[in-house]
């Protein structure tokens, strides 16, 4: 019971070492007790440095988006987990994938797989919705229009060189229904292309929706 109520507060947070060592602070060796909890199940460790509740604390953990912010920041969540999120494809995903300014990067967690692509400055920042996932859960995840840049931009092998490969793209192996984007934001998109890498298949897939 000690520990629920010492770890209530930060409950659907992630926990950084500077607020463990906080939390822990009557302890002589509050690592030693860090590792002691872990081991018990009242902690689950993301990477080194940073935590969540785990499963005997009977606490609510964080959002998975909330952790990739977490694990690597600054890092929105992008491609099929935000197509996901927004309700563009249908299926589940079970990889979290990130975009950052950082080196890429993946971490294997306990609680999923979260990876990380590299984007330059200023393509990185636009497009970012910082969205609240619970009342205490705010994180920043990319919109429907640059997920869908991003998937194009950081996937080796999509070249969008004709109308017919945007389809195929689209509606083929992303499952995304023409309704949906149809509805995409193509005066936005378009002022990301100059500062974007395959700005060709970026002005293809822009021509291609607006001609529908």
């Amino acid at each position: 019971m000690e520990f629920h109520n010492l770890f209530q507060e930060y409950q659907e947070e992630p926990l950084n070492r500077q607020v463990m060592l906080s939390l822990l602070k009557k302890y002589k060796r509050p690592n030693d007790k860090i590792s002691e909890l872990v081991k018990a199940g009242w902690l689950t460790i993301l990477k080194n440095g940073l935590y969540i509740a785990g499963p005997e604390s009977k606490l609510l953990r964080p959002e998975s988006f909330l952790i990739a912010n977490h694990l690597l920041g600054p890092s929105y969540v992008s491609m099929e987990a935000s197509l996901s999120y927004w309700g563009f494809i249908p299926e589940r995903v079970f990889e979290t994938i990130s975009v950052t300014v950082k080196a890429a990067k993946t971490y294997k967690t306990a609680v999923g797989r979260f990876s990380y692509r590299q984007a330059s400055l200023p393509y990185y920042s636009y497009g970012i919705r910082s969205v609240a996932l619970t009342p205490r859960q705010t994180a920043m995840i990319a919109s429907p229009e640059k997920a869908i840049c991003d998937k194009i931009v950081m996937t080796y092998g999509i070249n969008l060189r004709s109308s017919k490969q945007v389809m195929d793209f689209l509606t083929g192996d992303m499952r995304m229904s023409e309704e949906l984007f149809r509805g995409f934001n193509l005066d936005v998109m378009d002022t990301w292309i100059p500062e974007a890498p395959k700005k060709s298949s970026l002005q293809v897939l822009v021509k291609t929706i607006r001609s529908l």
